[in-house]
């Protein structure tokens, strides 16, 4: 069972995931309920609910989207349906039989393909599916959210007498409308409505002429608005039945109320279903936004994530279209803590808050963002001790706050504990401070708890380098520009850069020597030991992920090439036979035409007969016999061939008579030589090269040499001298 302090929620920002999570609900139970997750106790019901998220975010990519499961909060409705003798509004039943039709289509959907979410499925068919409660519904109330007229015998009477009443009303105004309008009685509206009756707009001088009653006069007193006399008799049996009308309403209300109160329970479990899953989606909406996956969760005591990004980073520098870098950090038994070094802003404090927050989130049910071959196992209990806790209420300083939680994380730690430190041991006396942090970490050590945290001190990262089943890191800094490369290196302790950052930032070189002179010479020598070895490490870690991407790019060029080839030969391959093909009908039928010619002359039948036979046998013999099925994927395999050959050719016809047309434009477009004798001049189409002799209107005659032609001059162009 997973125990979680409301500080480690806090210092790992855990709400602002939740707060997220919440605005992607449909529904305000669904936020509630986002905002009220807490990290899993029974390790089934976790992996049932990562499976569900999962499943639900595979929803997003393939064919079978889930079904709407939006609905209106109905808390209310269900409280009134608990109190005896209580009715519903209509309102009301429209909202349960919407909420209960969604949530029978969604489990009506998930049993369909439950080879999909066979996860949400199990979830979804623990509820039984009444449809007598919409049919119920459906019965009295329309889509509109009326009561129908054949809800009950009597209220299709009342209403029947209402629609009459209403038609006399009309006609008795109407009447009375016309006479007082021709009498001129009236103001040029004629007629408004108050109190939910018509009445005639009289003009104040004539309201003592109009029989009726006043219900009311205009601002300025100059209209009366009467009711005329004859439609207010009808009015008032209007409202008689009109009272019925509510009355019989109610009593069907009633009725139908203690239909549906038997089914109270399901109800409520539609509810809470759809508002489960409505936690369910906004997780996968949330998963799909940050790329969050299922990693393998294992028995053995390892934490693996790998490529892993902080979620909350992520988002915000995805916003500004800055880049996030991911982290590698792994935890085993052989290596169960991790002490982080290095100068400030480097982002080991991000580092520490990565493996907290996504184990966090893991293990209440949420996908996080790392490589699908990322594992852990489920802690029991995540402490955190993370930025600056003084607490003024309490009077505490900083350091003695920290030596408070230190001594719970004392009491709590044992071998399924995973415990993040920021800035370990500070706070006090550097050295009396450190000596204290490396009794802590021992301990933390001898527990075999899991742990990572963050430190300058030097002696807590000689003491991780000591201990077997210990290990330093450090993040990634540009050993020329001294700015961070915001990745973590596992195996060695950082360097703080302490003096190599105060000269970059223009402290003077003079004080900077006074200042080394101050301590002692071996820290300077261990801590520029350190520096110089972080430095190689940054160079060849770019060296070897330059050479990585090289090796990359050179396999990838290579297996495209070998495709290429391979997609080439092939096709090649198939033209040869397609072309051999077409020259084996050729030569057949230039044998039938020599067979033909043959006939033609002699007519002899006998010699045709044998030679075709002839012919015939020495094809068969060439042939090869195939199965029906053979056949068909050969017929397949030529015709693809053939398809293709097609397209190509087509191809090649386009862009010869692009070219021709081209060329006909550029002739066009070429400024025209007038033809003289003398000339010499080919025909348009053709090679010869010849001399104008004479020229008679449109006609010349051309001197080849050997032979003599008339031509039209618009068949001719112009050849220059040599």
């Amino acid at each position: 069972m997973i125990s979680i302090t409301e500080k480690t929620l806090q210092d790992l920002e855990f709400n602002t995931i939740l707060q997220t999570i919440a605005s992607k609900c449909n529904t305000d139970i669904g936020e509630e309920k986002a905002m009220a997750i807490t990290p899993f106790k029974d390790k089934e019901a976790l992996l049932t609910n990562l499976k569900q998220t999962s499943e639900y975010v595979a929803s997003f990519s393939n064919n079978n989207a889930i079904p709407n499961h939006g609905f209106e909060n109905i808390n209310y409705e269900l409280k009134f349906l608990a109190i005896e003798d209580s009715f519903l509004e209509v309102t009301s039943f429209k909202k349960i039989a919407n909420l209960t039709e969604t949530a029978i289509t969604l489990i009506q959907f998930l049993k369909k393909f439950e080879d999909y979410y066979p996860n949400l499925y199990q979830k979804a068919s623990t509820i039984d599916i009444v449809k007598l409660i919409v049919q119920r519904i459906d019965e009295v109330v329309d889509k509109f959210g009326i009561i129908k007229d054949n809800a009950s015998p009597d209220l299709i009477e009342i209403r029947r007498s209402i629609n009459l009443v209403r038609g006399k009303i009309n006609q008795s105004f109407g009447m009375a409308l016309s006479q007082y309008n021709s009498l001129g009685y009236l103001d040029d509206i004629k007629e408004t409505v108050v109190e939910n009756r018509r009445v005639l707009a009289v003009l104040a001088m004539y309201r003592r002429k109009v029989k009726g009653s006043i219900l009311g006069t205009s601002k300025t007193g100059s209209i009366a608005y009467i009711e005329p006399e004859a439609a207010q008799r009808y009015s008032r049996e209007l409202n008689n039945l009109e009272f019925e009308e509510r009355e019989e309403i109610m009593r069907i209300l009633k009725r139908l109320t203690n239909e549906i109160r038997p089914f109270t329970e399901t109800i409520a479990a539609y509810q809470d279903f759809l508002s489960d899953i409505d936690v369910i989606a906004a997780k996968a909406k949330y998963a799909h936004k940050i790329n969050g996956i299922l990693p393998n969760i294992i028995e053995e005591k390892r934490l693996f994530f790998r490529e892993a990004y902080h979620p909350i980073l992520y988002l915000n520098n995805k916003a500004k279209k800055a880049v996030t870098y991911p982290q590698t950090i792994e935890l085993h038994n052989e290596s169960r803590i991790i002490v982080i070094s290095g100068p400030n802003a480097g982002g080991k404090t991000i580092s520490l808050k990565t493996v907290g927050l996504l184990q966090l989130m893991l293990q209440s049910g949420m996908l996080i963002p790392v490589h699908e071959r990322s594992e852990t196992f489920l802690f029991d209990r995540i402490l955190t001790d993370i930025g600056d806790n003084q607490s003024i209420e309490n009077h505490l300083s900083t350091y003695s706050y920290r030596l408070k939680n230190m001594n719970y994380f004392l009491k709590k730690c044992n071998a399924k504990t995973l415990f993040l430190i920021d800035e370990f041991g500070t706070g006090s006396d550097p050295e009396l401070g450190g000596a204290l942090a490396e009794t802590f970490l021992e301990e933390f050590y001898a527990r075999e708890a899991f742990g990572i945290i963050t430190t300058h001190y030097s002696n807590l990262k000689i003491l991780a380098n000591e201990l077997p089943f210990a290990s330093n890191a450090n993040m990634l800094f540009d050993e020329k520009s001294l700015e961070p490369m915001y990745k973590l290196i596992l195996g060695q302790a950082g360097s703080s850069f302490t003096f190599e950052v105060a000269q970059k930032n223009g402290i003077p070189f003079g004080l900077i020597n006074r200042a080394k002179k101050k301590i002692e010479g071996g820290k300077v020598r261990f801590d520029k030991t350190i520096a110089t070895l972080q430095k190689e490490r940054s160079k060849l870690e770019k060296t070897s992920l330059n050479l990585k991407e090289e090796e990359s790019k050179a396999r990838e060029e290579s297996k495209k090439m070998e495709n290429i080839n391979a997609k080439i030969q092939d096709k090649l391959e198939r033209y040869q036979e397609l072309y051999d093909a077409n020259q084996r009908l050729i030569y057949i039928g230039q044998k039938i035409d020599d067979i033909s010619e043959s006939y033609f002359n002699n007519k002899d039948k006998k010699t045709l007969i044998g030679e075709f036979l002839k012919m015939v046998e020495i094809e068969n013999s060439k042939r090869k016999k195939l199965s029906a099925k053979e056949k068909k994927v050969k017929e397949v395999i030529q015709k693809k061939v053939a398809e293709e050959v097609k397209v190509i050719v087509e191809e090649i016809r386009v862009v010869k008579k692009e070219k021709k047309i081209k060329a006909k434009i550029e002739e066009e477009n070429k400024p025209k030589v007038i033809l003289k004798v003398g000339d010499r001049v080919r025909m348009k189409d053709g090679k010869a090269i010849g001399t104008i002799d004479v020229i008679e209107k449109t006609k010349a005659t051309v001197n080849y040499g050997i032979f003599i032609s008339k031509v039209s001059l618009d068949q001719l162009e112009y050849v220059q001298p040599v």
